[in-house]
């Protein structure tokens, strides 16, 4: 396999098996080897004075701008994202976000962010990027009016977020970037629950893209990685920008997250016919007030999810009626086939009790009126166990919980 362009227009099961697989990189087996390398040698010294003036994957230089193992997996990461020219490697899904923000903002610079975004993101703006001189500001991505009127002369870019972290909002992605771009800013986007499989988001609109590869792509809870792609001008900045950083990803993490990514397409899958049926499940539950899952007809954000995305994944929330936080968390910890921590998108499947109102400077929690005694939450993993096992854990749990 030396060419992968005919991939363009494969299904995404093949895109996924067959991406990044030039077979200059892996030779004669079917997996890239993991190329170890801080020095990168050179023929003699006009090879040596030609080097930096190519600044691509593909070309030797040194150990910071990669191998054939990080090349081939940024290369796959492009080839799943149609509209991109290329996709720039971090060493976490907080640096990716990080490195994407330090390069289109300067000091002075308006950021405009999701008031349900993940909460590192909410941290960045108010902590290293007020440092930088840059002022971030939330905004609900569920009033385009409100968020239209709240651009000015000084916003310079937006972050958004769908589903929502922990609450699990879907919002108007597409129309969120065209009105981004009428304001001459630049639209980024944390693709990381529904990924390119799910959400194609440079075709709607999104100037950047980035996921946490730690979650679905990598799969299997061993390795910390992130990633953003983009159009030719954003990706050449973000590369220049990444590597005046001097960001660089280990190149067994790299090979570890495209272990991960042949399988991808089949572990969407999965998870999320499970975590559908454990919501649905859910929703008629009398200790269940919502469940927020928007791949779940009838859910909030349902009807914008069938609209513009093509999948999901097994990571949904749900809020108890009434009760305690006590009550929540002695069902957590009665679980015993979920695990309790901050990550997902793995094998396993996790629970961790939410309480989205500490992470909100505009947009209430509870979301309606009608929720108002219904705000201790629990968020989903689903993971790769049998659906009936996990239901019934979670039946088995229940019986812990009340109101009281």
């Amino acid at each position: 396999m030396s060419d992968t362009s005919n991939l363009e227009n494969a299904a995404a099961g093949t895109k996924v098996v067959g991406a990044g697989r030039r077979k200059e990189w892996t030779g004669a087996v079917v997996n890239p080897p993991v190329w170890r390398a801080s020095t990168h040698l050179y023929e003699n010294t006009a090879a040596l004075a030609e080097g930096p003036r190519k600044n691509e994957d593909g070309r030797f230089f040194y150990g910071r701008r990669g191998a054939p193992t990080q090349w081939a997996l940024s290369e796959a990461l492009t080839q799943l994202e149609p509209g991109a020219a290329g996709t720039v490697l971090y060493p976490s899904g907080v640096a990716a976000i990080a490195g994407v923000l330090l390069t289109v903002l300067r000091p002075g610079d308006v950021l405009m962010i999701s008031d349900n975004a993940y909460d590192p993101s909410r941290t960045m703006g108010k902590g290293l990027l007020h440092d930088f001189g840059i002022e971030p500001r939330f905004f609900d991505p569920l009033d385009l009016s409100a968020y239209e009127a709240a651009f000015c002369e000084r916003t310079r870019a937006v972050l958004l977020e769908a589903p929502g972290s922990l609450s699990m909002e879907v919002c108007a992605l597409p129309e969120l970037a065209r009105i981004a771009s009428a304001q001459g800013a630049v639209s980024i986007f944390d693709n990381t629950w529904a990924s390119p499989l799910g959400f194609q988001a440079l075709e709607k609109g999104i100037d950047i893209t980035l996921m946490a590869l730690t979650k679905h792509v990598g799969g299997h809870s061993d390795l910390m990685m992130g990633s953003a792609s983009a159009g030719p001008e954003l990706y050449a900045k973000l590369r220049t920008r990444a590597q005046q950083l001097g960001t660089v990803v280990s190149p067994d993490d790299a090979s570890l997250a495209l272990r991960g990514l042949r399988t991808l397409h089949l572990r969407l899958k999965q998870e999320t016919e499970t975590a559908l049926a454990i919501a649905q499940w859910l929703s008629h539950r009398p200790e269940v007030a919502q469940v927020f899952c928007p791949m779940l007809p009838g859910a909030p954000g349902h009807e914008l999810w069938k609209r513009d995305f093509t999948g999901g994944c097994g990571l949904f929330s749900f809020v108890f009626r009434g009760g305690s936080a006590a009550a929540r968390n002695r069902f957590v910890d009665a679980l015993t086939l979920f695990g309790i921590g901050f990550s997902w998108g793995g094998y396993e499947s996790l629970a961790l009790p939410i309480d989205p109102a500490v992470y909100r400077s505009c947009m209430a929690w509870p979301p309606a009126p009608a929720l108002a005694a219904d705000r201790y939450g629990v968020r989903l993993s689903i993971g790769l166990e049998d659906p009936a096992d996990l239901i019934a854990d979670i039946e088995q749990a229940l019986s812990t919980w009340s109101a009281e």
